[in-house]
């Protein structure tokens, strides 16, 4: 997004968070580190030092020196006062939560700052999708990459793979001739995936879970488990039919139906489920992605930064682990992505069988 100088730009509540987020840890200098009920950990914070961040132009570094904010780049050396941060971070905090529209305009003042501090990327562009990184404690300290995730904005999800991530269900039980595939896809309601799959099975048709559809998502899955899959694959089939989409509901759900077989002392004493489920949130929140070869290696991603519905940031760190998992786990739901973009929720033929496909999306809850 590049600002430019005519009348007052417009950008979207998300790419606002991102710029109130880094404001509002300039101005605080500080960052508490959040509990798994998504609220501040008033024992636990972290001091910042200093805030690395890419611009149009190359790497910027913003040191907190005193009440002064020295910012240091290509051909920038200068130093602001904290206040004006935490001022133009009240503005933007302000015009976000009274906006109506996606779509925010620039509050009075707001772009005169960001000419003055030579910011003309809303969101920083980065090739390891961090959105910025901090220092704490001391400015020489290693580099902590952080993603922003607004419950004031749009969120992005944790999973979003779009068609990559569809699960396929083989059509099973009796064979259809083509009108029937035909009704079965003809089908048309506000819930149309889940009616689909209730008209499959009243024509005497069973789905059958068969297979990841795309080969590097499929290998990601056996990364977590190697029954991983279907796991996944009961969870979507459950939030589709009986309307659950919290991850902790469904992962409740599937300690009872228990689609691996497994043993019940795995289930009740180990809590086996949630342990997998935990594992894949962190290492989607830690950046995994369904179309991109995931071996388990750390990504420049270590952590969130959360803006709660009131403005204040929360930090979660794969150091704290628990913690992290926890927030992941009692915040996160299934989502129904788009079915005509995502390519799923109708029988298609492959080699003489039918198959339906099932889309994973993860995300944040607002609240």
């Amino acid at each position: 997004y590049y600002i430019s100088d005519k009348m007052a730009f417009e950008a979207t509540k998300k790419e606002w968070s991102e710029l109130y987020t880094f404001f509002r840890l300039l101005a605080t200098g500080v960052v508490h580190m959040g509990t798994p009920q998504g609220k501040k950990d008033d024992e636990k914070k972290l001091s910042i030092a200093m805030i690395q961040r890419e611009e149009h132009n190359g790497t910027r570094r913003y040191y907190l020196e005193g009440e002064e904010v020295h910012v240091v780049g290509e051909e920038m050396d200068a130093r602001f006062p904290r206040e004006d941060f935490a001022t133009v971070a009240d503005l933007i905090l302000d015009a976000i939560k009274t906006s109506p529209d996606d779509e925010v305009a620039s509050p009075d003042g707001v772009e005169e700052f960001l000419d003055a501090v030579s910011i003309f990327d809303l969101e920083a562009k980065t090739e390891d999708r961090t959105d910025f990184s901090i220092a704490f404690w001391h400015a020489d300290a290693p580099l902590t990459g952080l993603v922003v995730r607004s419950r004031i904005g749009r969120m992005n999800p944790l999973l979003d793979g779009g068609r990559t991530a569809n699960l396929k269900f083989e059509q099973t039980g009796i064979k259809f001739a083509t009108p029937t595939v035909s009704k079965v896809n003809a089908l048309e309601s506000a819930n149309e995936v889940a009616d689909r799959m209730m008209l499959i099975d009243r024509l005497g048709g069973v789905l059958k879970y068969a297979d990841v559809a795309d080969k590097v998502f499929r290998c990601n899955l056996l990364m977590i488990d190697l029954h991983f899959p279907r796991l996944l694959a009961e969870m979507l089939r459950v939030m589709q039919l009986d309307g659950i989409t919290r991850v902790s509901e469904l992962t409740e759900a599937m300690n009872s139906i228990n689609p691996l077989k497994i043993k019940e002392e795995l289930i009740t004493k180990h809590h086996y489920y949630e342990f997998k489920m935990k594992q894949f949130l962190l290492a989607l929140a830690l950046g995994m992605r369904p179309a991109k070869i995931y071996n388990g290696t750390d990504s420049a991603v270590e952590g969130m930064l959360l803006v709660s519905g009131n403005g204040e940031v929360l930090c979660y760190h794969k150091s704290d682990k628990a913690v992290f998992e926890d927030f992941l786990y009692l915040n996160t739901r299934f989502e129904k992505g788009a079915v005509e973009k995502d390519k799923y929720g109708f029988l298609e033929r492959e080699n003489g069988v039918y198959y339906f496909k099932l889309n994973a999306k993860i995300g944040l809850v607002k609240r």
